[in-house]
């Protein structure tokens, strides 16, 4: 950080030492996962994915020495410690069950969401936790830098009782093909970020109300395109989390106006910034601002050169080899996760049904 303001944007190695096989090539995998993995020093001593000229393509760039011809040949290898998958939700339990029976395979990093709907998420937390393997879940928004300064922030008490929320994505996401079979879009694979995030922030919410459209240049059938869901909270507070995965016709010879904005208002203050995740691949730093009576109602901007891509992916593998070590779980762990899962279930059934939903409804 640049102005010294002793708040602490990015994590720092505890344990780097556990041996991590890789399941996946595409982009989230080769660009991402692996880029902050070579910086953190963290060791992945294999790979594998559903097309092996893809996964040796990808351990040629990161000199990853071993490419097995299947995932489930990587899962048996003894030098794999943590399994680390980015992979489709859908095909997800399979590989877990299958790591369940390794006896060297000590922890499982899924790929959020954890599955395509609360039951089968609760399915493999309940497995995991019958095999005692340590589950993870990549809820990476977490490690945003805004996101862990703003935590800071709140936890200090700096802005009073928080009061209303809101999370405006106004971002053209790339859909993977796989997401063309499922019946659930937008609620389970871009607002669960969100959703997570205000779970991180505030606590878990006491009820939901999702409204969606479809989104106009998704051409593949769908129900959830752009959403708009607000979340009550016990305190009283109102968050809203907005994704607008339409924002104009920006790909159709307009003027984009592309961005995530985020916003917090307390009874003693206001922060605000933005996520640096949309224009990637030319990548910038999320932002933050503040005023509070610790800032003497001026505006205060903490500053700092790490990103969400890659950087915030340290800190999702970091809290899983340090919690190894330590013998505890992991901050994402698979349990916590399961009322993220429930937060997005319960916006299925307000959709549904046209009505606030009570999270207690789901077990919340």
């Amino acid at each position: 950080m640049s102005d010294h303001s002793g708040f602490v944007p990015d994590v720092s190695i505890r344990c780097n030492e556990f041996k991590i096989g890789a399941i996946g090539s595409g982009f989230i995998m080769a660009d991402v996962h692996l880029a902050a993995y070579d910086k953190a020093g963290f060791p992945v001593v294999a790979i594998a994915s559903r097309h092996v000229e893809n996964a040796e393509s990808v351990a040629n760039k990161w000199n990853i020495p071993k490419v097995h011809q299947t995932p489930e040949k990587l899962i048996e290898d003894p030098k794999v410690e943590i399994l680390d998958m980015a992979y489709p939700p859908h095909l997800q339990l399979d590989l877990v069950r299958h790591a369940l029976k390794q006896p060297h395979i000590k922890a499982i990093l899924c790929q959020k969401p954890l599955a395509l709907n609360l039951q089968d998420s609760q399915q493999i937390v309940r497995e995991c936790e019958a095999a005692g393997k340590v589950l993870s879940v990549n809820q990476n928004m977490r490690f945003d830098q805004s996101m862990r300064v703003l935590k800071q922030i709140l936890d200090k008490g700096e802005l009073g009782e928080p009061v209303i929320a809101t999370i405006e994505m106004r971002a053209i996401p790339h859909w993977q093909t796989f997401l063309q079979e499922y019946d659930r879009l937008t609620l389970l694979n871009m607002s669960v970020h969100h959703l997570d995030i205000l779970r991180y922030l505030f606590g878990n919410p006491t009820q939901i109300y999702t409204a969606v459209r479809k989104d106009p240049r998704t051409l593949f059938e769908h129900r959830d395109g752009i959403c708009a869901s607000t979340l009550q909270f016990p305190s009283g507070l109102i968050a809203v989390s907005l994704e607008d995965v339409w924002a104009g016709p920006s790909k159709e010879g307009f003027e984009s106006d592309i961005y995530i904005k985020w916003r917090v208002e307390g009874t003693d203050g206001l922060a605000q910034g933005t996520i640096g995740w949309p224009d990637y691949p030319i990548g910038s730093p999320s932002t933050l601002r503040y005023c509070a009576p610790t800032t003497d109602g001026q505006w205060k901007t903490p500053t700092w050169d790490t990103r969400w891509f890659p950087h915030a992916f340290t800190g999702v593998m970091e809290q899983l080899q340090y919690a190894l070590k330590k013998d505890e779980l992991p901050n994402l762990n698979g349990k916590d996760n399961l009322g993220t899962m429930a937060l997005v279930e319960a916006g299925y059934c307000s959709m549904k049904e046209n009505r606030p939903v009570l999270l207690k409804e789901f077990g919340l």
